[in-house]
Parts: C-alpha cells; sequence; structure tokens
C-alpha cells in the first residue's frame, strides 16, 4: 500500500482511478484504452512533478515512512552482519545500530541511525533520535574498527540528536563533539552516506568522513525547516521558505562543497523501488572505497583535513586555518 504525500495528491487521484477501472475488470476495449491514458498521464504528472520539487517538498520524501533504512542497505548489500550493542557506561541505544559485515567480500564497519517502519518500532527506536549512549556505541565501534584496520561506513537519517534532560544530563553535547574529534584523526577510510534527513549534530556525528554521499532526496541541515521558521519568523507558514533559504537539498550542498556525490533515486523516490536504490547505493560506496583503499593513514589524514577546511571558503580564503 502505497502511502502518498500532500503534494502527491494528483498523481493519487489518477492512480485511484486506474484502480477503479482495473477492480471492475470488464474486459471491455474502451475501458483498457481509459487505464492506459490514465497510465500515460501518470507517467507525464511524475516525470513533471518531481522534476521539479521544492526544497520542502524534498524534505517530505527525505522523511517518508516507507524510505529505505539502514537495516535495510545492511541486508541487501552485506553478508554476515554483526550488530554489537552497548556504549560499555550506560546502555544500548536502539536509534543507532552497528557491526562488522562483508561488503563485496572485504569486512566493514557499518553504523547508521534507525528510525524504524512501524508506530511501535519507531517508538522502540526513538524516531532514530540517538541518547548519548548512542554515539558513545558508535565511537566504541569506529575504535574498534580501526584497531582491527576496517573502512568504516556510516548511514545518516535521523531528525537530531535527542533532546530529553536525560540526555543533557548524561552529556548529549559532549558526546557529539567527541565523535567529531575522533573521526577527524581516525586512521581508516571513512564514508557516510544520507539516505534521508541529516539533522544537525546528530548526523554529523557520524559525518566527518573522507567521502560524503547523500540521495538524491535527502537533506542534510543546522537545523530542521520547522525549527528555522519557528525561530525566524514565529510563523509555521514559513515552513517551505526556511527549507529553500538552509540550503539543505543535495544539489544545494554539492554546490557548496559539503558533499562530495550525489546518489540519484528512482523516480518518486528511494521507497518506490528499495532495491534499485539499494544496487545504486552499493556501486557507489564500491567507488568511493576503491579510491581510498591504497592511501596511506597520513594521506586520509591529510585529506581529511583539508577536506574540511575548504567548507565555509569565501573568495578562495578558508574561514577557519
Amino acid at each position: 500500500m502505497r502511502d502518498y504525500l500532500e503534494f502527491e495528491k494528483p498523481i493519487r487521484e489518477l492512480e485511484e482511478k486506474i484502480e477503479k477501472l482495473a477492480a471492475a475488470n470488464s474486459g471491455k476495449s474502451s475501458t483498457q484504452e481509459e487505464i492506459r491514458k490514465l497510465r500515460g498521464k501518470v507517467a507525464q504528472a511524475e516525470h513533471e512533478l518531481y522534476g521539479s520539487l521544492t526544497p520542502w517538498q524534498r524534505t517530505q520524501l527525505a522523511r517518508h515512512p516507507q524510505r529505505p533504512s539502514t537495516i535495510d542497505y545492511i541486508n541487501e548489500l552485506c553478508r554476515g552482519f554483526l550488530e554489537f550493542h552497548g556504549d560499555r557506561s550506560f546502555g544500548d541505544d536502539r536509534a543507532i545500530v552497528g557491526g562488522f559485515a562483508s561488503f563485496n567480500d572485504r569486512t566493514v564497519m557499518i553504523i547508521g541511525h534507525q528510525k524504524g517502519k512501524t508506530l511501535k518500532e519507531r517508538m522502540q527506536r526513538n524516531f532514530g533520535m540517538p541518547n548519548p549512549e548512542g554515539y558513545r556505541k558508535a565511537l566504541r565501534l569506529m575504535r574498534m574498527a580501526e584497531k582491527f584496520n576496517r573502512p568504516i561506513i556510516t548511514f545518516i537519517d535521523t531528525p537530531g540528536a535527542y533532546p530529553g534532560i536525560g540526555a543533557e544530563e548524561r552529556g548529549q553535547a559532549e558526546a557529539i563533539a567527541y565523535n567529531l574529534l575522533v573521526m577527524s584523526r581516525l586512521t581508516v577510510p571513512i564514508l557516510s552516506v544520507v539516505i534521508g534527513e541529516g539533522g544537525s549534530g546528530g548526523a554529523l556525528a557520524l559525518g566527518v568522513s573522507d567521502r560524503v554521499m547523500m540521495l538524491e532526496h535527502s537533506v542534510y541541515s543546522v537545523i530542521s525547516p520547522e525549527g528555522c521558521a519557528a525561530i525566524l519568523w514565529d510563523n509555521p507558514a514559513k515552513v517551505p521558505d526556511a527549507a529553500a533559504a538552509l540550503k539543505i537539498t543535495a544539489s544545494d550542498l554539492l554546490e557548496l562543497g559539503v558533499i562530495d556525490e550525489i546518489i540519484s533515486e528512482p523516480l518518486g523516490g528511494a521507497h518506490r523501488d528499495p532495491k534499485a536504490m539499494c544496487e545504486r547505493v552499493g556501486k557507489v560506496l564500491t567507488n568511493q572505497l576503491f579510491q581510498l583503499t591504497d592511501l596511506s593513514a597520513e594521506q586520509l589524514l591529510s585529506q581529511r583535513d583539508q577536506k574540511y577546511r575548504k567548507i565555509g571558503a569565501v573568495n578562495g580564503l578558508v574561514a577557519l586555518t
């Protein structure tokens, strides 16, 4: 059963007409001709709609409940996934999953946010919003990958770190900041893919990588459009304007040099053909990992350092030196 977003209403109406005609199963040539015409209209409407999406519409696609998740990519692309649990300090955070797996016959460490699909699972996963123990678990696994000289692949999909009182008491900001510090100095290749939402420090804590990729309809931002609209205008009606002003889309961020590559999605979004989406992600990861494989630790660190120093450059000058 397909979940339609609000801006997909014209396509939903056409597809509902097709379903009614098909269910009637009259066998009349006139009915079949009408179905054929409607399918042509659907195809045209899809190309027109998805070819000119606004940043806010892309944000809604990035949040689609049927969008492939970290576990979906692991199951499709990897073999022998061995999940690890706990931060060895407080507990296990189910909003982040991670462990060793075989990717293209090579052992890698995979870590990612997990939102869940059903309401029950989303509640168990805290809607993909990690607590500090989630980031400390991720850090533990990254250090383990470095110890055994294994590449790291991260999948980013979170509205942001959980802002609850307990999370703050247990050091949410410190946990994120420490991840940023340690990731910048790890001596193994790190690849990150924004597969849905990349929200604030909660996303960045898994995103200080040698290569950062984004799915075509994913978003990556310091704050959500809703949060930005509330702060700047105190007006929910300004959410689409905030989404445009924030430059959160993959094309915007590639132009700004924040990411390295955009991975195209099937027409209508990744959820329309999850298997094809996983294959595309797998090909990009394979190519990017191949480029990093033969680099020494010194070369990796040097290139990573230069990569992040270039972000924020104005008129050829680097903002932070």
